[in-house]
């Protein structure tokens, strides 16, 4: 690649960085934050929630707007918003503020990510120039967050506003480069861009206001549900009123869709199997990693004492999918196709959490290393092939359908895992004085820890029947067409760790939410805001 070249892949790798080291240095200040405004509990929680609302209420829709309404535009605004409401937080001397930031970050993140990304697979030439861009890419987005642990460590030390300042200085720059760099696109079938959407056509090409709008909150309201599901029966109206309002908008979406000529989702691309077969795979395999990450979390720091700088260093080790995602596992697909990966990488993840279900009170690190590296492994070889599956036979026009379709899946299952996982440890602990017996507490993480365990279990059968299905010719609108994204195993290998590192950074904020929470129920932990899943 050329100078220019390497330039425009550092801005968008710049991006996906900064995505990634906004999140977890976040999570590492809440304590900090909590204490200097003197939040309550339900603010400091929501100042984490309100980006996994955003982000997982809006992945769909902005996935879709890469496609139709042109990735350089989307990619500049959204980094612009970005910008902007992070520098409002670090202004912030009130919870709403903060939480207004938050939410409007997380819709920026979820716009960007997507464009982000498409960039890269339509301004590099498919083969080895993309495989490079995208392998360097994958590489930046999961080392962001690993290293964003450490850097938000010392930052909170310098005063916690510079977690918000630090991400607008780098913002900046980054935005003053990609108005340089990245080139603008030509509308849809114009000379250069006769395969590529780009831009659409004004004139026969509209865009679905009513479908984005119903499908926007009926995801904001499903996880707003699905958050709320830490609570238990506390409140449970709420979350059955969100819920069943989430599943009416569901209803209304589907109906629209069916009915208007240039749908934001075209429903026939949620028939091919290999593609849901991927989001559910997906969503349960994230949902159980980073419910584990948070009873880990909550172990060292409520239980042993460990202080959050003290656990993001601890659980960098589960960052190895940084390295293996982009190496190994492209070679493993290439040998043995990702259906057998998809079930590998499922299995180890049942080994790795089923190690740590008989966890002891004085269990050194020593003990604890062979689960975090076989999960960081089990992650790189799982959810790589995942988004394999899950983009494979997908035209290139609905690239980024499809990006946002398994977006989606990642976001619920991570509030899931992490909502599910706090559930039981609520239901074990209520009516027990966990929060001043240690040993109930262990109890109540060693209950917790079944339902990860349970999830990949359920993942690894579902991954089974793809060792028995064969990929079917894609459609557009019903018609076969040919696989429009084929690059090499090793490129799309790359490119899911980039998803994953995004969904990493997302679900620790889903994490530090629930962390926050904790206190309102009876057997709370002592410390309750502490957190931090690498």
């Amino acid at each position: 690649m050329g100078t220019r070249a390497w330039a425009l892949l550092l801005v968008l790798c710049g991006t996906i960085f900064l995505e990634g080291i906004d999140v977890a240095m976040l999570a590492v200040a809440i304590p900090s934050i909590r204490s200097d405004l003197d939040l309550p509990t339900d603010t400091a929680a929501w100042v984490m929630s309100a980006y996994v609302l955003g982000y997982a209420g809006f992945t769909l829709l902005g996935g879709r707007a890469a496609d139709l309404l042109g990735r350089r535009r989307m990619f500049l605004t959204w980094l612009t918003v970005f910008l902007a409401f992070s520098g409002l937080g670090g202004f912030a001397t009130e919870g709403w503020t903060l939480i207004v930031a938050r939410f409007v970050t997380g819709v920026s993140a979820a716009f960007m990510t997507p464009a982000a990304l498409s960039l890269i697979t339509t301004s590099y030439e498919e083969g080895e120039q993309r495989n490079k861009a995208l392998l360097v890419f994958a590489g930046t987005a999961a080392g962001g967050f690993s290293l964003g642990l450490v850097i938000g460590g010392l930052l909170t030390q310098l005063g916690w506003r510079w977690v918000f300042f630090a991400p607008v200085l780098l913002a900046a720059a980054l935005l003053v480069a990609a108005i340089r760099l990245i080139p603008a696109q030509p509308r849809a079938g114009e000379p250069g861009n006769e395969k590529s959407p780009g831009r659409p056509r004004r004139r026969t090409e509209g865009f679905d206001i009513l479908g984005a709008g119903t499908a926007a909150a009926a995801m904001l309201l499903a996880a707003y549900a699905v958050i709320r599901l830490e609570h238990g029966l506390d409140g449970w109206q709420l979350t059955a009123g969100a819920a069943v309002a989430a599943t009416t908008l569901l209803v209304v979406f589907v109906a629209v869709e069916r009915r208007t000529p240039t749908p934001l989702v075209r429903l026939g691309i949620l028939r091919t199997g290999s593609v849901v077969r991927a989001d559910l795979g997906a969503l349960l395999f994230v949902g159980a990693f980073f419910g584990f990450q948070f009873v880990l979390t909550l172990y060292l720091q409520e239980l042993r004492g460990w202080s959050s700088l003290q656990t993001a260093i601890a659980l960098v080790v589960l960052g190895c999918d940084a390295i293996l995602a982009p190496t190994l596992t492209p070679r493993l697909v290439t040998r043995f196709g990702h259906a057998k990966v998809i079930l590998g990488g499922f299995v180890l993840a049942v080994v790795a959490y089923g190690l740590f279900l008989p966890v002891g009170m004085d269990w050194s690190y020593a003990a604890m290393f062979p689960t975090l590296i076989i999960a960081g492994t089990a992650f790189a070889l799982a959810y790589g092939p995942l988004t394999i599956a899950a983009t494979d036979g997908v035209v290139e026009s609905e690239q980024g359908l499809a990006s946002g379709l398994l977006h989606t899946a990642t976001q619920f299952g991570s509030a899931i895992g992490i909502s599910a996982v706090t559930a039981v440890y609520g239901l074990v602990s209520s009516g027990a004085s966990a929060g001043s017996d240690p040993d109930a507490t262990l109890s109540a993480f060693r209950a917790a820890l079944i339902v990860p365990v349970a999830m990949v279990t359920l993942g690894a059968l579902l991954s089974s029947f793809g060792l028995r299905s064969r990929t079917k010719p894609p459609t557009a609108g019903g018609k076969p067409t040919a696989p429009a994204n084929t690059t090499a195993a090793a490129t799309t290998a790359a490119t899911t760790s980039t998803t994953a590192a995004t969904t990493t950074a997302t679900a620790v904020a889903a994490a530090a939410t629930t962390t926050a929470a904790i206190p309102a129920g009876p057997a709370a932990p002592a410390n309750p805001t502490r957190q931090i899943p690498s």
